[in-house]
């Protein structure tokens, strides 16, 4: 201002438009920098809006569009209640996700949910806070989850899909990354193998059907299950169990995670037992973490980053009544040290 006095506030989008010397729908627009006003106008009145302290009612934006804004993001946790959101995983996804909708002008409501009953997932959509939810994982809920599908349609899950499903998913085809694991161990001479995992959950125990497929031409070769929890309270303990159990009589361990698979190979330099020369192992997912340790990871790469982006382009499609359908996208074997 010429006086050198702060300017006084513009109160509505009237007086905006009038100081502007354009409609009202020509300040909306503006505001909400779309094309269908010209770059010099939208420049023009943002600048004003900025300038007299001007801030849309986002309230009043959200009842006319009759949308919150808001995207839930649900992480269930039927079998694993001992899990943290702090798992590497969920906070690498999680971080993917929240880059994608914040940037875009969304806001997130994070819930980590211990399911009690069938209706958990019923309670969060029919909040009426919600312009749609992501779901990260499974767990044991596939049927809670598949019947909320049925009614809900802005839901997108993170997990394995399967002929029939009603449900949304984007995830990696869990099968051919178990198969990929396992026969790694093959080609490089192991023919006693481990599973490690849970698989109470489809993700898991599609993991685990792969490794078990691969094994198929493989005559000579065996496989031995051993249910393993992804909290990391109880992670540890029990792989300790297991290779007490096996002793020598394993030379190549199918991993269901990342953070199994470290955790196996710190237990295993414990007892004296080199990786991958007496034990390889193979973990899944290729988080940073995998190329930190000593020695390196081999994993099976599902691209976290590009799952978060078909997450919310999936989602956003079906909020605006597409019925978008599930992506399966492929695993990678990524060949380093421990294999």
């Amino acid at each position: 201002m010429e006086d050198g006095k702060k300017p006084g506030k513009i109160r509505n989008i009237a007086e905006l438009a009038r100081l502007a010397g354009v409609s009202a729908g020509t300040v909306s627009r503006a505001l909400a920098d779309k094309s269908l006003v010209n770059k010099e106008t939208r420049e023009r009145i943002q600048a004003l809006a900025r300038e007299y302290g001007f801030r849309p009612n986002q309230m009043a934006r959200r009842l006319r569009t009759q949308q919150t804004g808001v995207i839930g993001v649900v992480i269930p946790l039927g079998h694993e209640r001992r899990q943290h959101i702090s798992d590497p995983f969920f906070m690498t996804l999680f971080g993917y996700l929240a880059d994608e909708l914040t940037e875009s002008g969304q806001d997130l409501m994070l819930s980590r949910v211990i399911p009690g009953d069938d209706e958990w997932l019923d309670r969060i959509v029919d909040s009426g806070m919600l312009d749609g939810a992501l779901v990260i994982g499974q767990s044991n809920q596939t049927e809670a989850i598949e019947r909320v599908a049925q009614y809900y349609k802005p839901l997108v899950v993170w997990g394995s899909h399967h002929e029939g499903q009603v449900q949304c998913t984007v995830g990696v085809d869990n099968a051919a990354g178990g198969r990929l694991a396992a026969q790694r161990l093959l080609d490089r001479g192991a023919t006693r193998l481990a599973f490690f995992g849970d698989t109470k959950g489809p993700e898991i125990a599609d993991r685990l059907a792969g490794a078990q497929q691969a094994l198929a031409g493989s005559p000579q070769a065996t496989l031995r299950a051993f249910p393993t929890h992804l909290a990391s309270d109880e992670m540890a303990s029990q792989i300790d169990a297991h290779l007490a159990e096996l002793g020598n009589d394993v030379n190549g361990i199918v991993c269901a995670s990342d953070i199994i698979a470290m955790t196996t190979i710190r237990l295993l330099h414990e007892r004296g037992i080199s990786v991958p020369e007496r034990v390889a192992v193979t973990g899944f997912d290729d988080l940073p973490l995998s190329q930190r340790m000593v020695p390196q990871l081999t994993t099976v790469r599902q691209d976290i980053a590009a799952g978060a982006r078909a997450m919310v382009e999936t989602l956003r499609r079906r909020i605006a009544g597409e019925d978008a359908p599930s992506t399966v996208m492929q695993p990678e074997l990524v060949l380093r040290e421990s294999a």
